[in-house]
């Protein structure tokens, strides 16, 4: 019997409700959540942490089925830390419950490993829903986030998109792009100039038949762009200067 598979402990098959964890910076917050997740007769908070750092010590020893994550944090983000904790617990579903609703946070946290992506903006009620929805095997999201990912993967692939279309630099920087740095970011990690930049980023939305970052983003996440490290491309480093998107 495996420690992570929290479905198997005997801890889990004694207690009916359902484990949580939670992950937020914000004392208030945490708090209020903590009691909120407590006060429901189906469910359990078994653990709620500060940082991702301590969520990565704390969470698996909890073996928690649900996890409710942050994304702006202190030091490592949560889309890191999701990353992370599935990796140790691949059987638990993480929610990411956040105030951002970027397309790139979106679509990093699916990436991830999160089961769904929740807005702070959602009532108690929506979040016990969700709590219980996600255990059943569903994926909530915030109504907006939801129509989002759909229009994403709605938009028209590009006919016959081959790796030969984008050149090597077009592939690191829409590799950035895609992790959501600016355009004098990438032009640091690159050496280059901003301008230069925003010239690769024109040719790139012609070549994917988009309009802006987030089109551009959404092609490459989705999947119908290619990767920088295919066909023998380097992959790219993040920029010495900047953070990653982080929290």
């Amino acid at each position: 019997m495996r420690a992570k598979d929290w479905s198997m402990t005997d801890g889990a098959k004694q207690d009916s409700k359902v484990r949580v964890a939670l992950v937020e910076d914000n004392g208030d917050a945490r708090r209020t959540w903590a009691a909120l997740l407590d006060a429901h007769p189906r469910i359990k908070c078994v653990a709620a942490c500060e940082t991702a750092e301590a969520a990565l010590k704390r969470i698996p020893e909890c073996q928690p089925q649900v996890i409710l994550m942050d994304i702006h944090l202190p030091g490592l983000s949560g889309i890191r830390c999701t990353a992370l904790l599935k990796e140790r617990l691949p059987a638990a579903q993480i929610l990411m419950l956040t105030a951002y609703s970027h397309d790139h946070y979106v679509f990093e946290a699916l990436k991830a490993g999160a089961s769904g992506y929740l807005l702070k903006s959602l009532s108690s009620a929506e979040l016990i829903r969700s709590i219980l929805e996600v255990v059943e095997g569903g994926a909530p999201m915030t109504g907006q986030i939801a129509r989002r990912v759909i229009a994403a993967f709605r938009e028209p692939a590009v006919q016959g998109l081959k790796e030969s279309q984008l050149t090597s630099r077009e592939n690191e920087i829409l590799a950035l792009l895609a992790q959501g740095y600016t355009n004098k970011e990438i032009a640091s990690s690159l050496d280059c100039s901003a301008g230069t930049i925003k010239v690769h980023l024109e040719h790139i939305y012609e070549k994917l038949h988009v309009h802006c970052r987030a089109g551009a983003t959404a092609k490459y996440l989705g999947g119908t762009a290619p990767s920088p490290t295919a066909g023998g491309h380097t992959a790219v480093s993040p920029p010495r200067s900047a953070q990653p998107p982080s929290g």
